[in-house]
């Protein structure tokens, strides 16, 4: 170094002008690329979300897979040809859909959508117990999501079905606590009223299944029944019997012996 820092600027660009110049090269292209992609990728988007437009059956969706499958509207196609297939009653189709949509996009925002489908599908192919297992990790694994308290309100049938009625209330319960503000309250609220537990049979006197006053067995309470006739004191002469055919002698006249 000279201590000039014009001619030292000169020194180090002689010196170093091949490294600058291939990295100022480097920056140039990686800049061009990224816009190149950038532009490639826009356009394809553009171009997957026309065709999305247009498809309004199975084999149109699955057009847009085959052709865009890692565009925004690829995704969107999954699920799109998942519901058209269960619409067509093809439950385990819809699902093989759904879980490849789920293996190609885990983090996409329609998951929860998709493994609820996945869910409902399930019960519709009669396998309660592996749909309720789905509801249950829907739940559990997206509890901010609209598909939260779906899901419960739907483990409820399923628990009635079973004759759980206490998972069922607890359930309900779980969305009134937890998701009052959901749609569902209104319908947990419901299907809470019609779970309520049987009055117990039995009660007291007097009370709503109980016996009811003085129809006890063997008659009136003691307190109520008749009192029995009191005994003669003892020494004192018995009326003798009235004779038959005679007639009572008047009040106060003397007896004629």
């Amino acid at each position: 170094m000279t201590g000039e820092p014009a001619l030292d600027a000169h020194v180090f660009w002689f010196k170093h002008r091949r490294e600058i110049l291939l990295a100022i090269a480097a920056v140039v292209l990686a800049l061009l690329a990224y816009g190149a992609y950038w532009l490639y990728t826009d356009r394809r988007e553009a171009s997957a979300a026309a065709l999305l437009a247009t498809a309004h059956e199975t084999t149109a969706y699955q057009q847009v897979i085959s052709r865009f499958d890692n565009t925004k509207a690829g995704a969107t196609a999954y699920v799109l040809l998942a519901d058209a297939q269960r619409k067509d009653g093809k439950f385990a189709d819809s699902n093989a859909t759904l879980q490849k949509f789920l293996d190609k996009h885990p983090k996409h925002e329609l998951a929860p959508s998709a493994k609820m489908a996945m869910a409902a599908n399930l019960q519709s192919l009669g396998k309660a117990d592996e749909a309720l297992s789905a509801y249950q990790r829907v739940a559990a694994d997206f509890p901010k999501s609209f598909e939260a308290p779906l899901a419960l309100i739907s483990e409820v049938g399923i628990f009635k079905a079973k004759g759980q009625t206490d998972a069922a209330r607890r359930a309900c319960e779980t969305i009134l606590t937890q998701y009052r503000e959901s749609v569902w309250a209104n319908e947990a609220q419901q299907q809470l009223r019609l779970l309520k537990p049987p009055t117990p049979p039995g009660g007291g006197a007097g009370m709503p299944g109980g016996p009811t006053l003085g129809t006890q067995k063997g008659g009136p309470p003691p307190l109520l029944a008749r009192p029995p006739a009191a005994p003669a004191p003892a020494g004192a002469p018995s009326a003798a019997p009235a004779p038959s055919g005679a007639a009572p002698a008047p009040k106060g006249s003397p007896r004629k012996p």
